[in-house]
């Protein structure tokens, strides 16, 4: 009798055992999916709702946070070069922002090269032929114009002369002092038409415009409420309303557009093992996954891997781009402004 209760209670003990750790190993597997394995800070000029949505996105499928700080390009170059002046092992892994930011930043020595199989499909246009950043996405204007005016002309514009002539036309536009992609229209325009043709267009289109917006959104509502017939807008927000059921139709420009072009690019000076992260963070936002996680919350841009579905999912894929460098100091960029607001827009 004593031999069975001592085994008896031997499989007790045993079953304790089992119990307590299944539970303890199932704690820990549950702790580890809660907790990302590792976190690096990257710098961006996005709107913190892009980081968002992208660091939510990537610690779920990766198990890595990614630490955004959202800066303005001025801030993102000072603190990149802080980091390159001080030593070894920098806060920032990457910085994920304009063209322009990047190549700044390229050109001050801030970031250090990195080539990938998936950054080496993107087209030589979108990145920098050493490395240094590579473009994962971009965002052309394009006229956005509602499908009832459509129906009223004999002939749709598709050049920007085209649309400068068109007669009786009200159009939407946000103001080129008020975001910095309509600002990028007017330089990228002033760089491939010269700046005569450029003012003339401008000033042929000005007598038209119903209102100066100061977001990118408010042209392409207007177009689709049929409160003006045309609006010079940024694709992604034509396709946003387009996919809320807005009467609305993009005309690419057949003589080229600008684009908005956000790219990434690996921080010198970072950490180790925070670079390493960061360029599979890079890669993955040239993928499916990141361009369907912005999908989702109505975001659509046109990503830079062509071998991507996304990209080949876009109409306006093959659009034609300004090609000419938009190579404007500071002071020219003033003075060309300068003299829109004088001689068109309040004139």
């Amino acid at each position: 009798m004593r031999r069975y209760t001592f085994l008896l209670l031997t499989a007790f003990l045993l079953f304790i055992l089992v119990v307590a750790g299944s539970a303890y190993f199932a704690g820990a597997g549950h702790e580890g999916k809660m907790r990302p394995l590792r976190e690096i800070v990257v710098y961006t000029t996005l709107p913190a709702e892009h980081a968002a949505i992208l660091n939510n996105a990537y610690e779920a499928s990766h198990n890595v946070r990614i630490n955004f700080v959202p800066l303005s390009s001025g801030d993102v170059l000072k603190k990149l070069q802080s980091q390159a002046e001080a030593g070894e092992g920098g806060a920032a892994a990457m910085v994920l922002a304009d063209k322009d930011t990047l190549a700044k930043a390229s050109a001050a020595g801030y970031l250090t090269p990195y080539l990938s199989e998936a950054g080496d499909q993107v087209p030589e246009s979108f990145r920098q032929s050493d490395g240094y950043w590579v473009g994962v996405w971009y965002d052309p204007v394009v006229f956005c114009m509602n499908r009832d005016y459509l129906l009223t002309l004999p002939r749709v514009p598709d050049t920007w002369k085209e649309l400068a002539a068109q007669p009786k036309m009200r159009v939407g536009i946000t103001d080129f002092l008020a975001a910095d992609a309509s600002a990028n229209l007017f330089m990228s325009m002033l760089a491939q038409f010269g700046d005569t043709a450029t003012y003339d267009i401008w000033r042929q289109i000005h007598p038209k415009v119903v209102q100066y917006a100061r977001y990118l959104s408010n042209p392409v509502r207007q177009a689709g409420m049929g409160e003006v017939d045309v609006a010079v807008a940024v694709e992604s927000e034509a396709i946003r309303y387009m996919q809320g059921g807005y009467p609305l139709k993009i005309v690419y420009p057949a003589d080229g557009t600008a684009a908005m072009v956000t790219g990434t690019g690996i921080v010198y000076k970072a950490k180790p093992a925070d670079a390493t992260t960061a360029k599979e963070f890079a890669d993955w936002l040239l993928s499916d996954e990141a361009q369907q996680a912005l999908q989702k919350q109505d975001f659509y841009f046109v990503p830079t891997n062509p071998g991507t579905l996304a990209y080949k999912s876009f109409a306006g894929k093959n659009m034609i781009l300004f090609d000419q460098p938009v190579n404007f100091t500071d002071q020219q960029r003033h003075d060309f402004l300068d003299k829109w607001v004088k001689e068109v827009r309040f004139k």
